[in-house]
């Protein structure tokens, strides 16, 4: 493990919290918590950047913390039509940035065996996919970034999907083919306190297969979070959580 690192959280809501504690366990020190009251600080004497705000500010902590030259682990989602953006900073500044949808190991599993399956079910024609995610109501967008990573996997292995599409609760997705080109429909519920439920089926007129996630509470998500800043601190460049799971530390 890492030795010892100064970390700064950017976003210290329920997440953030999670993340204290799994660095506090990990023999790291939170030298800086930003939230509403604070916004905008800078991370002076951190030796690395954990980033779970919201969509509308992450991209300002970015920028803040590329500017500063302080490693950077982001995990917010709702920003990612600006990646190319970010990458282009991380070059000029000479910086390191590490993204991800979603930083539980298992989740990053998961999305290789989704990746896997969709490799198998292209040359499959008599089955269709949709993607089922449930989250808690406090969780801002829709669909979640972790459905649409799926999703973009999904498109990225099979020739008959493009993009995703958000659809309705009760839409009768299990059986009609897709068209030559579709979307991947994904349902989203927001409800109670739920960490995170994701499921991809595929689905023919004789039979169904599908994979799930289910989170039991934050903390895979926050020891992720703070694996990936152990796993970052001394590289340059921008990477995902594939690079932490390709690479020995």
């Amino acid at each position: 493990m890492t030795k010892n690192m100064r970390i700064a959280l950017y976003g210290y809501g329920k997440m953030g919290k999670a993340i204290e504690q799994a660095a506090i366990a990990r023999g790291h020190d939170v030298v800086l918590r930003v939230g509403t009251s604070n916004a905008g600080a800078a991370p002076t004497g951190a030796d690395v950047a954990i980033e779970f705000s919201r969509p509308e500010t992450a991209l300002a902590n970015m920028e803040l913390c590329l500017e500063h030259g302080v490693p950077l682990v982001v995990g917010t989602t709702g920003w990612y039509d600006q990646l190319n953006v970010i990458h282009t900073l991380v070059r000029e500044k000479q910086g390191s940035l590490l993204w991800a949808s979603n930083f539980s190991i298992g989740v990053n599993l998961f999305f290789r065996v989704n990746r896997m399956l969709a490799g198998l079910m292209d040359r499959q024609p008599s089955y269709n996919v949709h993607i089922d995610e449930i989250h808690h109501v406090h969780k801002l967008d829709a669909p979640s970034g972790t459905a649409i990573t799926l999703a973009r996997d999904i498109d990225l292995k099979t020739a008959r999907y493009s993009g995703f599409e958000l659809q309705e609760q009760d839409a009768d997705r299990h059986l009609a083919l897709p068209p030559a080109t579709a979307p991947v429909p994904i349902r989203s519920e927001r409800i109670g306190e739920v960490p995170g439920k994701h499921a991809v089926s595929w689905t023919s007129g004789n039979d169904r297969i599908v994979i799930s996630h289910e989170a039991f509470d934050r903390t895979g998500f926050a020891q992720g979070a703070v694996i990936a800043a152990e796993w970052l601190h001394g590289r340059k460049g921008a990477f995902t959580m594939d690079d932490v799971l390709d690479t020995s530390q």
